[in-house]
């Protein structure tokens, strides 16, 4: 019993060590230690620590009966010392045991969540580097559409520049139009002027060729 309580504290005391220091080793352990707290493990520890600890409670409910019964006697004898001495030596390992178990149960606790804060700090970077280059390029972008809206208004200005010239030729044309126009229906109303002219010779002409009596002078 005791040499199997000295061969389970080394071996915790090795997997200690193997947890404190960063080797290869390590990884391997922590990925052990995962699978063991997956699925029934959890279960199977906690009853192997639950029988430790009534083992525990067994000698040490044994030292407490030896001592009781040599104040009760007033003599301990030598089969009562080193029997004492042995449950003593059990509890004394088995309460090792469990502390043990405990620091590498918190011991791998802390390294996972370690290794989340890690994780979480390096994708908090890379945003962090996202948005910082996201921001050069946004610089770049308004920088770009600047000069573009510039572009755009030296374009608008030659636009108007170009659409008041034509805006002036345009009242120009209309002008002219309208003295044209204004021509036209002076030339319409001499047109008419010079129709009524010509039927009224037509008409003087035909009087004059007719004779007396409505006939005709040869």
């Amino acid at each position: 019993m005791i040499q199997l309580l000295y061969t389970v504290i080394f071996a915790e005391v090795a997997l200690i060590m193997t947890l404190l220091f960063k080797t290869p080793l390590r990884k391997l352990v922590i990925m052990t230690l995962d699978r063991i707290k997956r699925g029934r493990g959890p279960v199977v520890v906690k009853t192997i620590a639950t029988t430790v600890f009534v083992v525990l409670l067994s000698s040490v409910y044994s030292i407490l009966k030896i001592q009781r019964g040599s104040v009760e006697s007033g003599v301990l004898s030598p089969t009562d010392q080193i029997l004492m001495a042995k449950h003593m030596l059990e509890a004394s390992l088995m309460g090792f045991v469990l502390f043990l178990s405990l620091m590498i149960d918190r011991l791998h606790h802390y390294i996972r969540e370690l290794r989340l804060l890690r994780k979480t700090m390096e994708t908090a970077k890379k945003q962090n580097r996202g948005f910082e280059d996201g921001k050069n390029a946004s610089a770049e972008e308004v920088k770009a559409l600047g000069e573009e809206v510039a572009a755009l208004k030296a374009k608008i200005k030659r636009l108007e520049s170009e659409c008041e010239t034509k805006g002036k030729e345009l009242k120009s044309a209309q002008a002219e139009t309208e003295a044209l126009r204004k021509q036209a229906d002076g030339f319409l109303l001499e047109y008419d002027r010079l129709l009524e002219d010509n039927q009224n010779l037509r008409n003087q002409l035909e009087s004059i060729d007719q004779g007396p009596g409505g006939k005709k002078t040869m």
